[in-house]
């Protein structure tokens, strides 16, 4: 719904002549295929679709991706692709950045791009660790995270991002990570969506934090630890053997199990994706005594920003004559001489 016309492309439309250097089994070769392969299924178009990303391992991502792109300063990638999309709000906006140039240094210009509502897809790859400063722990790095700038173990409480997104008042909100098969599934409907779209993409550093999440995102083995929720399905896990319920002595989610696959007897609740309450017992949740909830968690479209502005502006130039000297000589006025 970005793109105003669909085109015919294949993956390799969306490939460039760039050699893509990451770190052998970096995860950001995964989430680069992903992408590549959703955009065709969408009907990107190259020649309208920009991609803008600001420091970091995950910031390479405008040299492989064959369309419009801008590298920019640590933090700031919100704030350019924000000028982008207001020079040209027909333009297909995708933001780049990872947990420490999004949530550190560029955590203000994030919680703006969000509470604004400015229409384009954002994809925050976190890894828990500064992988292209060599491995400094980051702000969601976990208590204990032992890092050069942390050689005690880190004692930071972590950034939860997709709580940080729903507390600047972002429309939409979902979880997938580098090697699954429904991360597709996922960016288009953060494409889909008529608004600021914030994905959270778990990525494996091989480098500085192997393995970190594969208590839920193995290859292999995982499966029962993932909750993949789905508007209108029950919150079912671990094979439809267990699911997600509200507790009605402290209202929060509890685990439930589910006999005979009767989820209705047991109290499952069926995904919404516009209730915002549930949302943020979603993310909230403790990994461990509860699955990790990927998927679209919240999808509540508002007014864009940029629409509002075109509107504004164009309110405020209606019945005027354009006239930049005129507008220099407004009000007090000062000559130099020599």
């Amino acid at each position: 719904m970005n793109a105003p016309t669909k085109i015919e492309t294949t993956l390799k439309d969306w490939e460039t002549d760039q050699e893509v250097r990451w770190c052998p089994g970096c995860g950001d070769y995964a989430i680069l295929k992903a992408v590549q392969r959703t955009l065709p299924q969408l009907g990107c178009d190259p020649a309208n679709t920009v991609f803008v990303s600001g420091i970091g391992c995950s910031s390479r991502f405008p040299y492989y991706i064959e369309s419009y792109g801008f590298h920019t300063i640590h933090g700031r990638a919100p704030a350019v692709a924000t000028g982008v999309k207001l020079a040209n709000p027909d333009l297909d906006v995708w933001l780049v950045t990872g947990d420490g140039d999004g949530l550190s240094i560029g955590g203000n210009h994030m919680m703006h791009v969000l509470r604004r509502n400015v229409n384009m897809q954002i994809m925050l790859f976190n890894n828990e660790i500064y992988g292209l400063t060599k491995g400094q722990y980051s702000p969601t790095s976990r208590i204990g995270t032992s890092s050069p700038s942390t050689p005690a173990g880190s004692i930071d409480s972590p950034a939860n991002p997709c709580a940080f997104a729903l507390g600047a008042g972002a429309r939409f909100v979902a979880r997938g990570f580098d090697v699954s098969k429904n991360l597709p599934d996922v960016l288009k409907a953060a494409h889909a969506h008529q608004g600021a779209a914030f994905i959270e993409i778990f990525q494996n550093c091989i480098v500085y934090n192997k393995d970190v999440f594969n208590d839920f995102a193995a290859p292999k083995g995982a499966d029962d630890r993932q909750l993949w929720l789905e508007h209108g399905e029950p919150m079912l896990f671990a094979g439809g053997a267990k699911g997600l319920a509200i507790d009605m002595e402290t209202l929060d989610l509890k685990v439930v199990d589910v006999v005979d696959g009767d989820w209705e007897a047991a109290g499952v609740l069926r995904h919404n994706v516009t209730n915002r309450t549930i949302a943020h017992m979603l993310v909230e949740l403790t990994f461990g005594p509860f699955p990790m909830p990927l998927g679209v968690i919240y999808d509540d479209p508002a007014p864009v920003f940029e629409q509002a502005v075109t509107a504004e502006n164009r309110r405020l130039s209606e019945g005027k004559e354009p006239n930049l000297a005129a507008l220099l000589a407004k009000g007090q006025t000062w000559t130099v001489e020599a």
